[in-house]
């Protein structure tokens, strides 16, 4: 009887494990279902992105300094991202705070960039489960997930990247 009870809850356990196992996969190898106010204050989903090109998402916050620190220093190497669509999501709600680090950036010089907030809904923090900003995810041009980092890459390292694609 110890048997087949050790036996149950070992099969309780293994599917429980799996189970959690395939969420975490789904996330990381999906297309985050964002809604975004941009600072053109126009709401954008996926499917406003065009279609058969690569993707970046950038999870970040406008006051980051290691946001801000990306930015700086990909700023003079944004030619290397210039065939990716670029979608920067943060979960601050002062649309004023993300045009200032919009307009810092000069990223109305890139069409390929789209800047905005999720609001309250945390739908792309959650579905990231971001703990770190900035937070970066590559897709090709399919929409599959090429690579995440949960913490800044080298702008030498993410440029590489996205010119693979």
């Amino acid at each position: 009887m110890k048997n087949l009870f050790f036996l149950f809850c070992l099969v309780i356990c293994a599917g429980c494990s799996n189970a959690q196992n395939n969420t975490k996969s789904d996330a990381q190898t999906g297309f985050p279902p964002f809604h975004i106010l941009t600072t053109d204050s126009v709401y954008k989903t996926p499917a406003d992105l065009k279609k058969n090109k690569p993707v970046m998402v950038i999870y970040f916050s406008p006051d980051c300094s290691h946001c801000q620190h990306l930015m700086y220093e990909l700023k003079p190497k944004m030619d290397a991202l210039k065939n990716v669509q670029v979608v920067m999501v943060t979960f601050v709600k002062q649309i004023e705070a993300i045009r200032v680090f919009y307009r810092d950036f000069s990223l109305k010089m890139y069409p390929n960039f789209t800047v905005g907030t999720e609001g309250d809904n945390m739908t792309v923090l959650r579905y990231y489960d971001v703990h770190t900003t900035p937070y970066i995810a590559l897709y090709d041009k399919n929409r599959k997930l090429v690579k995440a980092w949960d913490k800044a890459p080298s702008v030498g390292e993410l440029t590489d990247e996205a010119k693979k694609l």
